[in-house]
């Protein structure tokens, strides 16, 4: 109990909201940061300007488990919301990894040939997979808030069990 409150008062104080799992085979919590958007496929979006920056959720990752190998599109594809754009290989699985948004690949994150695991260790920050220049801004509206996220993230899990 003591763990929960200060994860909870640890994840207030740096803006974050956290995913508790009821089932003891999921981390107890996934980070879900409060100024990204989601997709029902587990990605997230940043938008800042005329840049939006992409990679798979805390929650995805810890689905997956450790991750390694990451296959990601050239600079200068387009890509189309709901549609793939790479993969993403674990222990586990092989996943294909959907762009939230429309639009041109303008960089990829060249760290992830050789460390894949960045994105198991932070999935926010070094962890992103590409950026894009939006071709319809709107398409963020078909999106999740954070707090829906963690209701639709709720609902799968307890669906899974």
């Amino acid at each position: 109990m003591a763990l929960r409150m200060w994860a909870s008062s640890t994840a207030n104080a740096l803006r974050l909201s956290t995913c508790a799992s009821k089932s003891p085979a999921f981390r107890a919590f996934s980070t879900v940061l409060d100024d990204l958007k989601y997709a029902s496929s587990h990605e997230w979006v940043k938008h800042d300007g005329h840049v939006a920056t992409i990679g798979i959720t805390d929650h995805a990752q810890d689905h997956l488990g450790e991750l390694v190998f990451v296959e990601l599109p050239e600079p200068g594809k387009e890509v189309k919301q709901g549609t793939g754009f790479g993969a993403v290989e674990s222990v586990k699985a092989t996943s294909d990894v959907n762009s939230p948004i429309s639009g041109e690949v303008i960089e990829i994150n060249s760290k992830l040939a050789d460390s894949p695991g960045l994105i198991n260790t932070s999935p926010y920050e070094e962890g992103w997979m590409i950026k894009v220049k939006p071709s319809n801004p709107s398409d963020l509206a078909n999106l999740m808030g954070s707090k829906d996220y963690i209701k639709f993230c709720e609902e799968e899990d307890a669906a899974a069990h």
